[in-house]
């Protein structure tokens, strides 16, 4: 179904540190915690930010009119200082295939257990 409203311009900041990723598209609604008047920001950890984290959505979705695809990127290297909320440390161990990045494009380590 076709959803048509008033065209917003929005500012997106590039979180990406290499142009190679890997993403899988998953649905979101309204229950995810990030999702801020109606919309889901990308950046956001999927489907949660703890140990079940599978990946960090690529894009905003807005999910207001019901739930909607959205790319997760499961592989790649992010900055995480970009990023609209720094992950927790169970989601860092989560995503095994991210590789998170200082503002200075250093990688940081996984926490450990």
């Amino acid at each position: 179904m076709v959803y048509v409203k008033k065209v917003e311009t929005i500012n997106d900041i590039n979180f990406l540190k290499s142009q190679k990723f890997l993403s899988f598209t998953k649905q979101v609604d309204q229950t995810h915690t990030k999702v801020v008047n109606g919309v889901l920001p990308a950046g956001s950890i999927y489907p949660a930010d703890n140990a079940t984290a599978e990946g960090i959505t690529i894009n905003d979705v807005d999910v207001s009119n019901g739930p909607q695809p959205v790319g997760v990127i499961v592989e790649g290297h992010v900055l995480m200082e970009r990023l609209p909320v720094k992950p927790s440390d169970e989601a860092q161990k989560a995503m095994r295939e991210i590789k998170l990045y200082d503002a200075d494009g250093k990688m940081i380590a996984v926490p450990t257990a």
